[in-house]
């Protein structure tokens, strides 16, 4: 999704599930161990929210070593802190 639409989906990969059902990959990866912190955007958290059956976070980690995945589901806020550190700036 994201190589040829952009990065404005929420969500990287549209799949589907065994049983037919879609299913939206959202893929973070850092080189770091498994909880090294990543960003997310406020879309892909809104997709999650909107869309949570079909959506999922799979998480790669240790990547140019020994990479290793694991997957989140929505709610995210019960797996993660999810913390603003950035902020749009608009003239009154």
């Amino acid at each position: 999704m994201s190589q040829e639409d952009g990065d404005g989906a929420g969500y990287d990969i549209a799949s589907f599930a065994p049983d037919g059902l879609p299913r939206l990959i959202e893929v973070k990866t850092t080189n770091g161990w498994e909880r090294t912190p990543f960003y997310i955007s406020r879309n892909e958290l809104e997709v999650a929210d909107a869309r949570r059956h079909e959506w999922s976070l799979v998480r790669l980690f240790d990547f140019s070593r020994n990479a290793r995945a694991f997957e989140l589901r929505p709610p995210l806020e019960t797996h993660v802190s999810l913390m603003a550190t950035q902020f749009q700036a608009a003239f009154n």
